[in-house]
């Protein structure tokens, strides 16, 4: 029996076209995937709107699982339609509102040299509600940082683009060494000595009212909330760049903030440099970010993504997939109240 005191809602799961409880095991111990992490996966979310959960750029989501599959040379055996139908059937299953969904493919049982010869590529979709990665009051309150010495992959190494599973173990490192002296969050430099981003989020830093982000080319993955947030940016009238970030530029910002599907909009508030690595902890420098709280541009950033998401703005339901076809098929199977303005945003 698996507890799923870290999966609320979680019921079942999808895996190779079934439908599975979610206690159920299904893969083999000498998967190539356990062994080598020679998997692909996708963080979405889905979230409670008046006409049901809708999925937040799910196109987008599934259009990089296929690059991230690619990246390994591993080929789908779904096409893009069936993998956005299995995920929406999943929530479905679940009955759930709001979701945070993992979609993961992986070289299964086959061999277990280093190249996955005749393993299968095999898929599995779960979901279960999950709030705010860095905890929900973060997104109120703001997270301490550590800047560490560690150096994020270097895109002349990997393809940047991608999320492999394997890629995930230096992000695994990090942020548990971060926590483990007391710090919210890590963040990594690049091979350049350049702000790279976090553990799993991209970094954004405001300065004079203007927004600025970097680029793949600065070792980060170039997410899909960053981008998000950037057009939001612009559509509020704000200047945005995007360009290497420096030490300085991160410290001296007017504010910053984290982003990314499962972190959404994290202030960051105070930042502590451990970069350089000869200086002992008791001697790193703890800085604040502009005020030492979150600034008003991330607030208004963070409050229009929130209604963004849950589609209370007309102008971005390009962004929405609906689970539901109709108010009416939500309604009965969540209970949810149907009202006449439920047919349109």
């Amino acid at each position: 029996m698996f507890d799923t005191k870290y999966f609320s809602g979680a019921k079942k799961f999808w895996y190779n076209g079934k439908l599975y409880k979610w206690d159920s095991v299904n893969i083999h111990v000498m998967s190539h995937a356990l062994h080598y992490g020679s998997s692909v996966f996708e963080g979405i979310r889905a979230y409670e709107t008046d006409r049901g959960p809708a999925i937040f750029r799910l196109q987008d989501h599934v259009e990089r699982f296929f690059l991230s599959a690619g990246t390994i040379n591993m080929k789908i055996p779904y096409s893009k339609d069936e993998i956005i139908e299995a995920i929406k059937l999943v929530i479905k299953e679940n009955k759930l509102r709001a979701a945070y969904i993992r979609p993961n493919l992986f070289f299964g049982y086959g061999n277990l040299g280093l190249i996955p010869k005749v393993c299968p590529v095999e898929l599995v979709v779960g979901c279960w509600s999950w709030g705010a990665y860095l905890g929900d009051e973060s997104l109120e309150t703001g997270v301490h940082a550590l800047l560490l010495n560690r150096r994020r992959i270097h895109p002349s190494q990997m393809d940047m683009r991608a999320k492999i599973g394997g890629m995930y173990a230096q992000s695994n490192i990090a942020g548990s060494y971060a926590r483990s002296l007391g710090y919210e969050e890590a963040i990594f430099l690049n091979l350049e000595g350049r702000i790279a981003e976090g553990p799993g989020e991209n970094i954004l830093v405001v300065k004079k009212k203007r927004i600025k982000t970097n680029n793949e080319n600065e070792s980060i993955l170039p997410g899909l909330t960053r981008t998000t947030l950037l057009e939001l940016a612009r559509d509020s009238g704000y200047d945005t760049e995007i360009g290497p970030i420096t030490i300085e530029e991160l410290l001296g910002a007017d504010e910053a903030f984290f982003t990314g599907t499962a972190a959404e909009v994290t202030p960051i508030c105070h930042i502590t440099d451990g970069s350089i690595k000869e200086k002992l902890t008791t001697d790193w420098k703890k800085h604040a970010i502009g005020s030492g709280k979150p600034g008003p541009i991330t607030c208004q950033l963070s409050r229009k993504y929130a209604e963004v998401v849950r589609g209370k703005d007309p102008l971005y339901e390009k962004w929405l997939t609906l689970v539901y076809s109709t108010p009416a098929e939500a309604e009965k199977n969540l209970g949810i109240k149907e009202a006449e303005h439920l047919t349109k945003y």
